[in-house]
C-alpha cells in the first residue's frame, strides 16, 4: 500500500489544501495530512483546533488520516512507512524553498521521494495567511475555506 505524507501548518486548512489532498488520493492508497509543530510560527489556532477542523473537513474522504508530528519530517515519514512527501506549489517562491528542502530530505532519507503538486487554478492564490488576514478584517472567506473553518475564523477573531 503506497502512503504519502502531506505536511503543513494548516492554520487553517483551506480549499487549496483540500484540493491537494484530493489529488494525492488519485496517486496514492493512503494520505496522511500531518500538522507539524513549529516553534517559530505563531498560529492563530492551536494544534488541537486545527486537527478538529481537519477531521471534520476530511471525514468523508476514505484513506485519509490526520496526524501531528514533531521534529524532522523525514523521521516522521520513515516511521510511517511513507513512499513520498507531497507539497503544494503556488508560485516560484514556493518552488525555491521546497526545492532546497527536497534536496536536503534526499540526503537525510533517500528512500522517500518529494513530490510537488500544483493546485487547481482557482486555488493558486490561496494561502492560510491571506485567509486569516481577510477574516481578521471582517471579510467573507466562505469561498476560500469550508464553512466550519469560516465559522471558526469568525469566532476566533471576535466575530468581526
Amino acid at each position: 500500500m503506497s502512503k504519502v505524507i502531506y505536511p503543513g501548518t494548516f492554520d487553517p486548512i483551506t480549499n487549496g489544501h483540500i484540493d491537494i489532498v484530493d489529488r494525492c488520493l488519485k496517486l496514492f492508497d493512503r494520505v496522511i495530512v500531518a500538522v507539524g509543530y513549529q516553534v517559530e510560527k505563531s498560529p492563530l489556532f492551536t494544534v488541537d483546533e486545527r486537527l478538529e477542523m481537519m477531521h471534520e473537513v476530511l471525514k468523508e474522504r476514505k484513506n485519509v488520516d490526520v496526524d501531528t508530528f514533531k521534529g524532522l519530517l523525514v523521521d516522521y515519514a520513515d516511521s510511517e512507512g511513507a513512499v513520498a512527501v507531497v507539497r503544494g506549489l503556488r508560485a516560484v517562491s514556493d518552488f525555491e524553498y521546497e526545492f532546497q528542502m527536497a534536496l536536503m530530505s534526499r540526503k537525510l532519507l533517500p528512500s522517500v521521494e518529494r513530490i510537488f503538486l500544483v493546485p487547481a487554478e482557482e486555488h493558486v492564490y490561496l494561502s492560510s495567511s491571506v485567509v486569516k488576514e481577510i477574516a481578521g478584517l471582517g471579510g467573507d472567506v466562505s469561498q476560500f475555506v469550508p464553512s466550519i473553518v469560516a465559522e471558526r475564523l469568525k469566532a476566533k477573531q471576535g466575530g468581526k
